[in-house]
């Protein structure tokens, strides 16, 4: 590779700041707002034009769509993106909202529960920012840290203003890839991109008929048992949100090329009596390192042409949707899988699987596992704990990770990548920052059975 030399030069302070949350997905927002409510002075950066990550970016709808019945909630500000959004119409309950169709409860899984709207979320996530008085900054880049030894001291940042400095006395990295952990030197893993998780292109459609979607869904419907290489069991029983062959149909009647990585037919997660399928998850791209800018590039580029053929594949063999098109792509990928921070702990998938119990637990969640073709739905009222040392990187002091990139193996990620895992870790990295600034001691050494309090006043469950 080609090298240049950067010239050195002084950089313009921009902000300076107690808390300082680099990103704002579930995992950020969460550490964001948990600090803030707190009393510390807290500012949150973020790269897009809005807040939300996965749920505004890549329209992830139904953000804890393993709930049942028995399963059991973490609380804390997970839950209270669900509530707030109900309060204002920013979602919806997927069976209530097509209780006018007939029989409508017979195919859509009763486990998929709350679904928030992706665009509507982005203006809740404003109101909730401004009223735990957080200093927001959209449109703004992370580069690159500002150290001092092994303590993290700020970062810097790239955005239309030109290059510039934030300090800051705590900083959490909740980029999702573990970006600020990996520039400041903390030791990461990350698979070879043949082993990752798959990226997605969310996309939505207009002009669906609803009622005979259902109708063509009681019978051609999908199990999980029907995709997934390992279950409990119970799960092989348990509806799906995929609805018919038509992916399939197509490939073999050539309408579209036969390696195209499309199975099945179209999951749909949100069905409104307007006719409009707002979240179909149905594009997985396998073989690209989220790190990699050309990964990046070429994987949205190659998604929205499997989505146009995954369209025209619902027009012609999925009945109720003859007539959809095109309402809308997800601002950004979906990614599940990328670095992950080496942790003074790192989760197990024994932990998860036989509900670990840790003393310096942060929160819980429920034994729900989806990914490397495991899927376990939480029917039974386990769960586990998480322990504080996942959010605590090795060498590096006052840093703190929240969000997917936490650290663990490949099978407990696929439980603490999810959503609404996010928000327990970013809870409990905003909490453990402010009390550590308060207590005036590093992250390393923070009391957590004050932690633990000051999670618990914020209505989550630890234990």
């Amino acid at each position: 590779m080609n090298q240049i030399e950067e010239p050195s030069r002084m950089l313009p302070v921009l902000a300076e700041t107690d808390v300082l949350v680099v990103g704002s997905g579930p995992g950020g927002l969460s550490a964001a707002l948990a600090a803030a409510r707190q009393g510390v002075d807290t500012m949150l950066v973020e790269r897009y034009g809005c807040f939300g990550g996965n749920i505004t970016q890549a329209m992830v709808e139904p953000i804890a769509w393993y709930r049942h019945e028995k399963t059991v909630d973490a609380g804390g500000i997970g839950v209270e993106f669900e509530r707030r959004a109900k309060e204002m119409n920013a979602s919806r309950d997927d069976l209530e909202s097509l209780n006018h169709f007939p029989d409508a409860d017979e195919i859509i899984p009763d486990w998929v529960g709350q679904l928030l709207d992706a665009d509507m979320f982005k203006y809740l996530a404003d109101k909730m920012v401004q009223e735990a008085g957080i200093n927001p900054l959209l449109h703004c880049f992370v580069v690159d840290t500002l150290m001092q030894g092994d303590t993290i001291r700020g970062v810097i940042t790239e955005s239309k203003a030109g290059r510039q400095a934030i300090l800051a006395k705590r900083v959490i990295d909740a980029t999702g890839d573990a970006d600020i952990a990996f520039r400041a030197g903390v030791p990461y893993r990350k698979d070879q991109k043949e082993e990752l998780q798959a990226v997605s292109v969310s996309f939505g459609c207009s002009g669906v008929d609803v009622k005979r979607l259902i109708e063509y869904a009681k019978e051609h419907h999908a199990n999980i048992g029907d995709w997934a290489k390992e279950t409990a069991g119970k799960e092989n029983s348990l509806l799906c949100t995929c609805v018919g062959d038509a992916f399939t149909k197509a490939r073999d009647a050539g309408d579209i090329p036969e390696d195209v990585p499309l199975r099945g037919g179209p999951w749909f997660h949100n069905l409104t009596e307007a006719g409009e399928a707002t979240y179909i998850n149905s594009i997985f791209i396998r073989g690209k390192d989220p790190t990699d800018i050309r990964d990046l590039t070429n994987a949205e580029i190659e998604g929205r042409q499997l989505a146009m053929w995954a369209i025209a594949a619902m027009k012609k063999y999925t009945p109720g949707c003859e007539n959809v098109k095109l309402r809308t792509f997800g601002s950004s990928l979906g990614v599940r899988e990328s670095r992950k921070i080496i942790g003074e702990y790192n989760i197990t998938e024994q932990d998860v699987r036989n509900e670990g119990r840790f003393e310096d637990t942060i929160g819980i969640f429920p034994e729900f596992l989806d990914g490397y073709g495991v899927v376990i739905i939480p029917t039974t009222g386990r769960y586990f704990q998480i322990p504080y040392g996942i959010i605590l990187p090795q060498k590096v002091e006052n840093l703190l990770v929240a969000g997917r990139c936490v650290a663990g193996d490949k099978i407990s990620h696929a439980a603490t990548r999810q959503m609404m895992c996010c928000t327990v870790t970013g809870q409990g990295a905003g909490i453990a920052a402010a009390v550590s600034l308060k207590d005036n001691v590093a992250c390393r050494a923070v009391n957590i059975a004050t932690v633990q309090k000051a999670l618990k006043k914020q209505g989550v469950r630890i234990e």
